[in-house]
Order: structure tokens, then sequence, then C-alpha cells
């Protein structure tokens, strides 16, 4: 009797095991690298936006799979984000406290920022069919500066080349992050992410008291998960 039920015992771990390993596999943590094109513009409150710039991001993204279409997902990545814009008085070109230095002076300005962006956020994932699954991603991106220059022109001509202005731009950069894209399966556990991602930033990137301007970018994801 004793082997009977020793036997009936084992059966049954055995087979709970055996139901259950499907589910573990979509648990667990997924580390990948990503290489994606930005496209970046500026909006200033006092001005305007002029054009849209090519920019740049590239290093490691993460997946921490809780449950079978939920993750908590990550990255750690250098990011460029350009654009273009026209504002008026803009250090370090207009110096305000020059005697009888008054009349507004417009600027062109390109601005060349360089971030580690480090967002967190939440991804919905569908059923896995065919090797292929779909998901959609919302979150807060936050970023910290590790380069900032300008190109600056006003009417008299250039007057900032590739100007450091890393003085007048805040180190930190939040924007909420909302985005959709695939998952598609190659070799066992090796996927390509592909996918496309808005970034509105929400905070002003300058430290003049006097202008509120904020950068704005649209990321075309390409990633691999190993």
């Amino acid at each position: 009797m004793k082997r009977v039920t020793t036997i009936l015992i084992l059966s049954f771990l055995s087979v709970n095991v055996w139901a259950q390993t499907p589910l573990l596999s979509n648990y667990g943590f997924r580390l990948g690298l990503t290489a994606s094109p930005t496209i970046g513009w500026v909006k200033p409150e006092q001005g305007k936006t002029n054009s849209v710039s090519l920019g740049f991001s590239y290093g490691l993204i993460g997946d921490f799979n809780f449950a079978p279409n939920y993750s908590f997902s990550t990255a750690l990545t250098i990011t460029t984000i350009n654009g273009k814009s026209t504002e008026v008085n803009v250090p370090p070109y207009y110096a305000n406290n020059t005697p009888g230095n008054t009349v507004p002076v417009a600027y062109d300005l390109k601005y060349k920022l360089q971030y580690v962006e480090l967002p967190l956020t939440v991804k919905l994932k569908t059923l896995k069919e065919d090797g292929k699954r779909w998901y959609g991603q919302f979150g807060l991106s936050n970023a910290f500066n590790i380069s900032a220059k300008q190109d600056a022109t006003q009417s008299s001509g250039k007057v900032g080349n590739n100007q450091n202005i890393s003085d007048h731009t805040k180190f930190y950069r939040g924007g909420l992050l909302i985005g959709a894209g695939g998952e598609f399966d190659i070799s066992g556990n090796t996927s390509i992410l592909a996918g496309l991602t808005f970034n509105n930033g929400f905070t002003n990137i300058t430290n003049d008291d006097n202008r509120d301007t904020r950068n704005h970018f649209i990321t075309l994801n390409f990633g691999l998960f190993f």
C-alpha cells in the first residue's frame, strides 16, 4: 500500500511539473541589444519649431516577464536627440546684462543633445502564434545629459558652431513613452524586435528661467533578444 501511495504521489508531482513547464518558460529575464534611428524636434514655448533632425540610439534592452503576457521593460542606451528651432534672446549668444541691449534678437538654433536613457515601462504582449507576438508599451522616460552642442545663426550670420551649451542645459530630462511593435522568433530563444515609439518630453531642457524649451522624438525600434 505504501508503495502504491508513493507511486501515485510521484506521478502526481511529475504531471504537475510537466503542466507548469510551458507557463514557467514565459517568465524570467530577457536581455538584448538595440540600435535604432531617432527623429527629433524641439518645441520652444517662446519661439517656433523649424524642422526635424535625425539622431541615433543604441545600447541594452531588457524585459522582466512577471506574467505570461506582461513585462516590466527597461533599457540602458545612449540616445541622441537633435532638432531645430527659432528662439529669442538665447544665451550664451545674447547677454542680458549688456547696457542698452533691450532689442529682442532671434536665433536659428540646431540642438545636438546626447543622453544616457533609462526608461521604466510596462509592456503588454499578445499570445505567441507562429513564432510572433505583438506588444504595446507605456511608461516613463528618464534621461541624463552627457553632451550638449548647438549651432546658432542670427541675421548678422553664424554666431555659434558646435557651441558647447552644457552649462545652459538641464542634466535631467523626463518624458512619457508610448509605443507598439512585434517580436519575431528566429532561432531558439533568439528573437527580433521591431516597433515604433513616441517619446514626449515634459521637462524644460534649458537652464534659462526666461525660456521653456522641450524636445521630443520618435524611435524606429530595432532590437535582438537572446
